[in-house]
């Protein structure tokens, strides 16, 4: 995996197809989907999948099952912009998929024809499968120092995860909605975001190649002794993360509005340790202030984005096993009979919970029970069960759906 010159995402990347490649053996099996430049600014998983590509053709006779790769946001990539018109990992959501397939195409923007096209390309895909689907989307951040996973937290994603040796983030889809990694996970497609590192970085290339040979492996596309590749590409990220905890959870976002003159105070880093009450960014109203003490994920630096940063904080994996146990043994069930709680009229997998009875476990068990948060609604929480995480989805992966059905 040899490093490359510097990337000048503002220079952008010319895509001349939105299938940068499909690579498939005579044995049919599980797919692996690799998407790469939703953001066009994010340039290192397109280079990093035309590197893998010619190195994996000469085993595709050996392969059991597919990989086809998959460019994003076209445009923005040609111009070396996050996005031309909108964001297009924020829009993923079923009401608006549904409302794009009856627009007329006068009434969009870059984005719609983007996502529409793009949509069009994973469901022809899924059209064809007759395995597990697996999806690895490659993304960097503008702030340097860092390489991590995130993931929807249900078992089969989980696992997924747990094969590639970077910091697992955990909780992140309760605080960002529309993202494609949603939308994959929710319909039967085992996914996972990999960050490969900052935008223009060169190592992010390398980061992101070393992802798609760990994915090759662990998607049973071929067996680890056809993959020399992988040993060289686990030593690369798990050295490059080695300074950062292996589980850490979401605890805030900060929202931006184009109106608040947003700016990330200089010289912050991905997992930078940060004290409550630190000045961290200002704007209009003044300086802004950490809430509480963790680490940092994500400060903006650069022009465009919905996000001003994340706190992370570190938790312990002895907790993983626990929820696995609790998961796996059916556990779940018995959420709707402790006190505080009832179930959403009409619904199999909501519930209402009362923080007022319920405020010593409310959040921290739903979540270990493999319930994500809804709502947050002043002295109640909405949850939603993950779909896809009972144990028999360990025996046998989910099924993929047409994307957009409930």
């Amino acid at each position: 995996m040899p490093g490359s010159g510097v990337i000048d995402a503002g220079r952008g990347t010319t895509v001349e197809d939105r299938v940068l490649g499909a690579l498939g053996g005579a044995r049919p099996g599980p797919t692996l989907m690799c998407v790469a430049g939703v953001h066009g600014n994010e340039p290192a998983g397109v280079h990093a999948i035309r590197r893998v590509l010619p190195a994996l053709r000469e085993r595709e006779p050996e392969m059991t099952g597919r990989l086809v790769a998959l460019a994003g946001n076209l445009g923005a990539l040609e111009v070396g912009r996050r996005y031309v018109d909108r964001d297009l990992n924020r829009a993923w959501t079923g009401a608006r998929l549904s409302s794009l397939r009856l627009r007329p195409l006068s009434e969009s923007v870059a984005e719609d024809r983007e996502q529409l096209e793009l949509l069009g390309a994973i469901e022809e895909l899924l059209g064809t499968t007759t395995g597990a689907v697996y999806a690895l989307d490659l993304h960097t951040t503008s702030g340097p120092g860092g390489v991590f996973s995130v993931f929807t937290d249900s078992l089969p994603q989980r696992d997924f995860a747990a094969t590639f040796p970077v910091p697992m983030i955990f909780g992140l889809e309760e605080l960002v909605d529309g993202t494609l990694l949603n939308l994959l996970s929710t319909h039967g497609i085992v996914s996972l975001t990999l960050e490969a590192g900052q935008h223009g970085e060169p190592e992010a290339i390398d980061r992101a190649e070393a992802a798609i040979w760990i994915a090759i492996v662990s998607a049973g596309l071929l067996p680890e002794d056809r993959v020399p590749e992988v040993a060289a590409a686990r030593e690369r990220l798990a050295r490059d993360s080695a300074h950062v905890p292996r589980a850490l959870e979401m605890r805030y976002k900060w929202d931006l509005r184009p109106e608040d003159a947003f700016l990330m105070k200089p010289g912050y880093r991905n997992f930078q340790p940060v004290a409550r009450g630190e000045a961290v960014a200002t704007d209009r109203a003044g300086e802004i202030l950490m809430r509480e003490s963790g680490r940092l994920l994500m400060p903006l630096y650069q022009e465009q984005g919905e996000d001003g940063f994340f706190l992370v904080r570190e938790f312990s994996t002895f907790w993983m096993g626990v929820s696995r146990f609790l998961r796996q043994s059916g556990a779940s069930g018995l959420a709707y009979l402790l006190p505080g709680v009832r179930r959403v009229p009409g619904t199999e997998n909501e519930v209402v919970v009362d923080k007022r009875i319920a405020r010593f476990f409310a959040r921290q068990l739903f979540h270990l029970l493999g319930f994500r948060q809804l709502e947050d609604a002043g002295h109640q929480l909405v949850m939603r069960r993950r779909r896809f995480d009972e144990g028999r989805y360990r025996r046998g992966l989910p099924r993929p759906r047409r994307l957009g059905q409930d």
